[in-house]
This record gives structure tokens, sequence and C-alpha cells, in this order.
């Protein structure tokens, strides 16, 4: 049986992720103690530019938020193949609550172009600083990689490096080059930055012809200069747009975390938004606070309330909608790539009738 991997971007240990006053986490210090010989990699602290924020103490989770601590013996095989490919997963970076569900059953979302982040979003746990030059080899690696764990799809994403003329766009080509020579069969999914002010970074990634281009728009417009202040909405949509210019045999994809402070009109606005953008897979999950030093969540968002959002986004016209308070960006991305092929399909089959 075939195992899947996604690859996105971050790292970490299978350590508590508990949250650390100084906006520090548990993972960079695992991170430490397993490799004490390597050069430090990361700010002393992990989220620098937040240590002088005020405190948002981080509210209980209810019921249906929980999840079990990660035990299935497959779990920490793959954190051991992570390890002895020297991949980074945004599953540990991010602290993302799914992570003893999909690595369990050998899903991992991977992140390139190393594990510190130019931007410094209220709600993102990846480590915030000036990144290291990118590792020109990291994309033969990750081809092999892929080929070697027999993946049927993958998802890769990166920090933003803005630090970089093309933002990074060339990597991501090479990386998708390499997983098609080493694994041809393989269907790839990106999720990528921005490319804000990077001329002629899209078209180079858009040319490399990922299967999906998945770029989340994150919040609702209102809440960008608090939650997203590096990034500008109407820019973010607009890649998305241009994507489907530029080749519209790709599936474009795009998420909102909900629990900030949003309003439902505003979020029914993005979706239409989207809509306006020929979107075709939108997830909506719930926003988890992963320090002190972060953006507080404003509310928990009941199940019945993200019920209620996918069924209105199904009748805005997506092919698909994946909106559960535990959906993030690449969860379950491999079945859904299937469904999202199956409903362009029989969407072009109706038509023809």
């Amino acid at each position: 049986m075939a195992t899947r991997i996604l690859i996105d971007h971050r790292a970490g240990g299978a350590v508590s992720n508990a949250p650390r006053p100084d906006g520090a986490s548990n993972l960079a210090t695992a991170h430490l103690a397993e490799h004490p010989a390597e050069p430090l990699a990361r700010p002393t602290l992990r989220h620098p530019e937040k240590a002088h924020r005020p405190d948002n103490p981080i509210k209980r989770k209810p019921d249906w938020i929980r999840v079990k601590a990660p035990t299935h013996p497959i779990y920490h095989e793959t954190r051991n193949l992570m390890r002895d490919n020297k991949l980074v997963t945004v599953c540990e970076e991010a602290a993302c609550p799914n992570i003893g569900e999909c690595w369990s059953q050998r899903h991992a979302t991977m992140m390139i172009m190393g594990e510190i982040c130019t931007r410094a979003c209220s709600f993102c746990n990846i480590t915030t600083g000036l990144p290291r030059a990118l590792d020109a080899d990291e994309p033969r690696r990750v081809g092999e990689a892929v080929a070697k764990l027999g993946l049927r799809h993958v998802v890769i994403t990166s920090v933003d490096r803005d630090d970089l003329k093309d933002g990074g766009a060339r990597h991501f080509a090479e990386t998708i080059a390499a997983i098609r020579l080493s694994a041809p069969e393989t269907t790839i999914e990106i999720l990528t930055p921005d490319f804000l002010r990077k001329d002629g970074a899209l078209e180079v990634v858009v040319a490399a012809r990922p299967d999906v281009f998945n770029h989340n728009l994150e919040t609702v417009p209102r809440l960008y200069p608090s939650i997203r202040p590096g990034a500008r909405y109407f820019h973010s949509l607009r890649l998305l747009d241009r994507v489907k210019a530029l080749d519209p045999s790709i599936f474009t994809k795009s998420g909102v975390m909900v629990g900030l402070g949003e309003a439902r009109p505003e979020v029914l606005q993005v979706m239409d938004d989207m809509r306006s953008a020929e979107i075709d897979f939108l997830t909506i999950g719930q926003y988890l606070q992963p320090t002190v030093k972060h953006a507080a969540v404003d509310r928990f968002v009941e199940p019945a309330e993200f019920e209620d959002y996918a069924r209105m986004a199904r009748s805005k016209g997506f092919l698909l909608v994946s909106a559960t308070p535990l959906t993030r960006s690449s969860y379950h991305a491999d079945r859904d790539f299937a469904q999202l092929r199956d409903a362009r399909n029989a969407k072009l089959q109706m038509s023809a009738a």
C-alpha cells in the first residue's frame, strides 16, 4: 500500500508544544536537544517581534476541538522518516492539532526553503527572523524522498522569503520538477506565499504546472492589519485569479480561519470574492492560539456553524468545501484531491449533456 506525505513549511519533535510565556516553543528546545552540535538555526526567541506584546491568555478548548496525544507506533515511524530524509514539516512547526491522526496514517505536510519566515503574522507559530541561504540540493532530496516513500499525492509549502528577489518561486519550480522526475505518477499540491512585489514569480511557479495551487487568504479583509500585517487581501485574491488566467487546468484552493473576531457576513463576502476569482476548493477551520503572545481566540465556533458555512459555500459553486473545527489547509489533501478531480469531471459531463 502506498504511503502519502504532504509537503508544506515548518519543524520540531515529539514533545509537548504547550505555550511558553516567552513566546518560544518546546519544539525548538527539542530540536536543539536532539542536535546539540548543530549551529543555532533560529533566533533565541521563536517570535522575537512578539516579545513586547501583552499576554493574551489561552482559552480552554471545547470538547469538539480536543485531540489525543499521539501514541500510535506509525506516528513515530513517520517522524523518523522525516528525520532520516532531513525534511521539515509544517505539522510540527505550526503545532497542528491533527499531527497524531495524520502521522499515524503516514501523512505529513512539509516545508521547503528553511524554517524561518520573514513575516510576523500574529496567528502563525513559524519562527520569525532572517532565513539562511537556500539549499540548492533540497529539490533533489524532496523528489527522491517522494519516490522512496511511494507517495500518491504530495503537498509542498514554504515560509515567506521576502529576502529573495523572486520570493522563492524558482525553488518551488525546481522542487516540482524534481518530483516529476523522481515520481512522475505523484500529484503535486503547493501552498505558496503571496509573492508580494515579486514581479514574474507567479508565472515561474505556474509554468511548473502543479496539480493544485493553494494560497490562503487566512481571514477577512478588516482583520488583515492585525492578523496578517505583511500581506494585502486583494493582492492574494488577484494571485489566485491570475493562476486561473495563466492555466485554467490547475485547481486553485484557499482557506480562512474563523474565531478571530470576524462576522458571518464578512466570511460570506470572502466566499463571494473567492468565487469571483474562480477558486475551486475552500477550507475553513478554527483558529487556535499558539502562545500567549499570539492573537487571541475571539470565540470557538461551534460545529453547527461550520456546517452552515459549508452549505453556503457549496451553494456558491465551489467544487469542494472542507469546513470543520479541525480543518487545516493540507488535512486529508490526498483524499480531497481525488474528490476535487471527480467533481470537475462530473461538472464537465453535466455541461456537455
